[in-house]
């Protein structure tokens, strides 16, 4: 059952870039969240959205929010990944797709790619916006429109 807007999202946990434990729990009701799930490290879409929010990742902190990449490429990659690219945010392996089953991303080219969808979480965990394009960066741009609604 994928999520919907309105809908508050379930805990979840996974590893981040560095092999850390991250709990979701740490962040909700102290900041809104915008969680992407992208295909693949280091393929052309996905770098550049990275670097788009990368390079707007001021703007999202400066609103309070904190920025969560998922895709089931392994710790080592994000690292990987995270470091070639000067990447300031959040990377989560989810390398058994259980992140993205709970929330329901589907998958995008007739079951080929993994799905890229964004979603804006408010700090109570509920969802605000659900973005999905395989245009990369139109996330970032709807994302921070997102949030500054929800801020203002």
């Amino acid at each position: 059952m994928a999520l919907r807007v309105g809908d508050k999202i379930s805990n979840f946990k996974g590893k981040d870039a560095n092999g850390n434990d991250f709990n979701i729990e740490s962040i909700i009701g102290k900041k809104p969240i915008v969680i992407y799930f992208y295909p693949k490290d280091n393929t052309s879409i996905c770098t550049a959205q990275a670097c788009s929010f990368r390079d707007q990742y001021e703007e999202f902190t400066d609103l309070g929010a904190e920025v969560i990449g998922v895709s089931s490429d392994s710790v080592a990659s994000h690292k990987d990944f995270a470091k070639e690219h000067q990447l300031p945010f959040i990377l989560l392996s989810d390398s058994d797709k259980k992140i993205r089953t709970l929330f329901g991303v589907p998958s995008a080219l007739f079951g080929l790619l993994p799905g890229r969808v964004t979603y804006v979480v408010d700090k109570k965990g509920v969802v605000q916006l659900i973005f999905n394009s395989i245009k990369g960066q139109n996330h970032i741009v709807k994302a921070l429109e997102s949030i500054k609604k929800l801020v203002s």
